[in-house]
């Protein structure tokens, strides 16, 4: 690959549908754009995509750095950020091997463990990977029971975080979310807490890892806002890689995630990404994901059927 061929708007800008890692061209067009700040020559290119934590610009905001680092820290190869319009289009690429590497939810990782791809480290603070349910301060929400006949917003019905374990929740407390609410899915997580500041809905549901990125970024709309309930915590999102990826590159990435806590550098990059460390983990750790789904396809509503356990 030649330079000139990369640099674009004072970086790289890798046309989406124009490269996939390793240098093979896409099945089909996707217009989302990769980027990555190194225009090493004649190196493999390795694309990292980002679920939709966040809205594209506030995904390569944070991102961004974690891939220059990468790419400063293993010179061999060369890393691009893609990030995704919403969870579908995220999951295609997953089902269409069309990364490198990705970090999907833990509902995702069963699903790309499907198509080749494997677990090399997870984020840490298990303890944070949970479901937040937001409502106006002044809608006088107090009891599960007020949302009864009302509309509730989601990210995406695939959101384990922000929306199954949220439903779960609703569930054990006596609602029945598949009739006693309407459920809406708004496609990412500040869309889902933009609906309930504009009170299109009674109620949103996001997780801790948004909710405080939107505190910072919107603490005018955020101060109008309250966490009405908090469910459970789950695993948290893993770091996955394709089983093409050269062994030695694999597991260079999953050192360098899982020490960047160690250094001052690191834990900036960090900070960035509400989070405090990376872990080294393997496929056996998403166990515990797959007997939740069982439980909540059993118990809560019926999950797609290439979302099953």
């Amino acid at each position: 690959m030649r330079r000139r061929s990369l640099m674009r708007l004072g970086g790289i800008l890798l046309l989406g549908g124009g490269l996939l890692a390793c240098g093979e061209r896409r099945a089909e067009v996707d217009p989302t754009p990769q980027y990555s700040r190194h225009g090493k020559v004649d190196t493999p290119v390795y694309v990292l995509a980002i679920h939709p934590l966040h809205n594209p610009a506030r995904l390569f905001e944070v991102y961004g750095p974690l891939v220059d680092h990468l790419n400063r820290q293993i010179p061999a190869v060369t890393f691009a950020l893609e990030a995704s319009r919403n969870y579908e289009e995220f999951e295609r690429k997953l089902s269409l091997r069309q990364v490198a590497f990705a970090l999907p939810n833990p509902y995702q990782t069963l699903r790309a463990q499907r198509h080749g791809y494997h677990v090399i480290a997870k984020m840490g603070d298990d303890a944070q990977f949970r479901g937040v349910i937001l409502v106006r301060r002044d809608a006088g929400i107090t009891e599960v029971s007020d949302l009864r006949g009302r509309k509730v917003a989601y990210p995406a019905a695939t959101a384990l975080a922000a929306t199954m374990l949220p439903q779960a929740f609703l569930h054990s407390q006596g609602l029945d979310v598949n009739r006693d609410i309407e459920n809406i899915y708004v496609g990412s997580q500040e869309s889902s807490i933009m609906n309930v500041y504009l009170g299109r809905v009674a109620a949103a549901a996001t997780w801790t890892q948004p909710w405080q990125a939107f505190q910072k970024t919107h603490p005018t709309q955020a101060s109008e806002l309250v966490v009405q309930w908090e469910t459970q915590s789950l695993i948290n999102n893993s770091v996955v890689a394709r089983d093409d990826i050269p062994p030695a590159t694999v597991k260079r990435v999953a050192e360098e995630l899982a020490s960047l806590h160690t250094t001052a550098s690191g834990r900036t990059l960090l900070a960035a990404m509400e989070l405090t460390r990376f872990e080294l983990a393997d496929d056996a750790r998403y166990t515990v994901v797959r007997d939740f789904l069982d439980r909540f396809s059993r118990t809560v509503r019926p999950l797609p059927p290439e979302a099953a356990p």
